[in-house]
């Protein structure tokens, strides 16, 4: 009968743990005034966390991508009002790093650049068409060397600095 007791009370204490949710993790929307939704996406102790979508107030997607502790990290995805892709990148707490793709109003890629917290921070390249028609190359958002042709700038640089 002693043995029961002490059994009886850690059932009770699994119990009761299995109602508390220890990292307080909602789903959450958020909407605009007239109703339309505005944001959607996962928070953890009030903080947004995990994959998120924002929305223009015509319901179409604005925005998207993932959230740690609060700041975009990962891919992101944004879209004009008329769900055309504007650009993506990615984040690294809250900065744009790395490879970003911009494009024109048809969709398509008319830049990219490499970027450090969100300044220009080596090559930009430039496209019509699909083509390159022309390259810059930046130091901490300065331009430091333009190219008016893909043929000159493979002439003075590798393609491997492209990574």
């Amino acid at each position: 009968m002693k043995l029961l007791k002490p059994v009886y009370a850690v059932l009770i204490c699994f119990g009761l743990l299995a109602f508390i949710n220890p990292e307080d993790k909602r789903y959450e929307r958020t909407y605009y005034d007239d109703g339309s939704l505005a944001s959607e996406g996962w928070m953890r102790y009030n903080t947004k966390t995990d994959y998120w979508t924002f929305y223009h107030k015509n319901g179409h997607k604005s925005e998207q991508g993932f959230f740690a502790y609060g700041k975009r990290e990962k891919y992101w995805f944004f879209y004009d009002e008329n769900r055309i892709r504007t650009k993506e990148g990615r984040f690294a707490e809250h900065e744009e790093i790395g490879w970003w793709l911009f494009y024109d109003k048809k969709g398509r890629i008319n830049h990219k650049c490499q970027l450090t917290k969100g300044i220009k921070d080596g090559y930009c390249l430039k496209y019509e068409d699909a083509k390159l028609i022309s390259a810059e190359k930046y130091s901490k958002g300065e331009k430091i060397k333009e190219w008016k042709s893909f043929r000159a700038f493979t002439h003075e640089n590798s393609l491997s600095d492209l990574k």
